[in-house]
């Protein structure tokens, strides 16, 4: 018989449902025939696609769909579906029956995906749901009030709300045009992710970069909140709270700037990539973010995670938030090597293999 080779599975932290306690400790995801290709979560569900191409939905909303599925995007108001050759957004509240809210068709020759990217824009998964883009995108991201484009030859381009500094051009305002991030150019970026209202990309080379808000720690940036409350411990924020309710210090740091250089220096609001460094000078692979907590991979399969942790989302066995990236233990403790991260907004999903 073959030998089958290292075994393969997802794992998740973090929060499981309004009714359930957050799960501070790592479950693995119950596998599906076929394997799992795609994970995408919202806030009160989560969906599967198989290795098959079948779509499963787990949480709030549950259960298989017929059909084949190549990707999805999913909201608490409507799942937008890539199957077959057509783009379809179902409306959660009708229980993803009677049909799709909006459809729009492939044309041959036609690609679209990674979702949200479409021929000739990208989608999101309210309405309006296909949006027009001026730009050629190998991979494009998605906050709750902006965008991220990472371009064919690493450059990065950011639009929406900046009233955290999400954007990364150094102030405020908002833009309504993907716009280049002028301090990242010239150093091609791998890949690129979208938080609540942060965002963070990686070199080519394994460097790590963030921005936006730092209320939580999310940007692994000295954090006065956090700060604060050490000893004896952080206390968490409402997620339902409004971002920029309190009486967090507003700081603005410049892109020359030493993150941190400061005797007491915290950071709100980061309105200029910064760049991070991982214990032990580790490289990059991957990187996700959540509503306001951030996952990196290195190259070597260690998973780091910081930020929002309320929910067990940190994966380090408490409901701690953090400033400061800290390698989860649990996958090495268990053999495995660290492959993938998918955060979603309160939880982090991660495909794990065996050494």
């Amino acid at each position: 018989m073959a030998d089958p080779g290292p075994q393969r599975g997802w794992f998740v932290f973090g929060f499981r449902g309004v009714a359930e306690p957050p799960a501070t400790g790592a479950r693995r995801v119950e596998p599906e025939p076929g394997g799992i290709r795609v994970v995408r979560p919202a806030w009160s569900y989560t969906g599967l696609v198989t290795g098959r191409g079948r779509l499963v939905l787990r949480g709030l909303l549950a259960g298989p769909l017929p059909g084949r599925c190549r990707d999805l995007l999913p909201s608490e108001s409507h799942v937008l579906l890539l199957r077959g050759a057509a783009l379809e957004a179902w409306a959660r509240g009708a229980g993803l029956g009677g049909g799709p809210a909006w459809r729009r068709r492939l044309h041959p020759g036609e690609t679209a995906g990674p979702l949200p990217l479409a021929p000739g824009g990208y989608v999101t998964p309210r309405p309006p749901f296909l949006h027009p883009l001026p730009l050629p995108a190998r991979k494009l991201v998605l906050g709750h009030e902006h965008a991220a484009l990472l371009g064919p030859t690493g450059t990065v381009y950011t639009w929406g709300s900046s009233r955290h500094g999400q954007l990364g051009h150094g102030g405020l305002e908002p833009v309504s045009e993907p716009r280049l991030v002028e301090a990242l150019h010239g150093v091609p970026m791998g890949d690129v992710a979208a938080g609540g209202w942060h965002s963070v990309s990686v070199s080519e080379g394994g460097d790590l970069y963030a921005w936006g808000w730092n209320e939580s720690g999310q940007l692994a940036l000295p954090c006065k909140a956090l700060a604060e409350k050490r000893p004896p411990a952080a206390a968490s924020v409402s997620q339902h709270e409004e971002p920029g309710a309190g009486e967090a210090e507003l700081k603005l740091v410049s892109p020359k700037a030493a993150p941190g250089a400061e005797a007491g220096d915290f950071i709100s609001i980061q309105a200029f990539p910064a760049l991070l460094d991982l214990p032990e000078g580790s490289e990059v692979s991957k990187v996700s973010c959540g509503s306001r907590h951030t996952a990196a991979v290195t190259r070597t399969g260690e998973l780091y995670t910081w930020g929002w942790g309320k929910y067990g989302q940190l994966g380090h066995t408490d409901t701690a938030s953090s400033d400061q990236p800290r390698q989860v233990g649990y996958f090495p403790a268990n053999g495995l090597s660290v492959e993938d991260v998918v955060c979603g907004p309160w939880n982090t999903y991660i495909c794990a293999v065996e050494k």
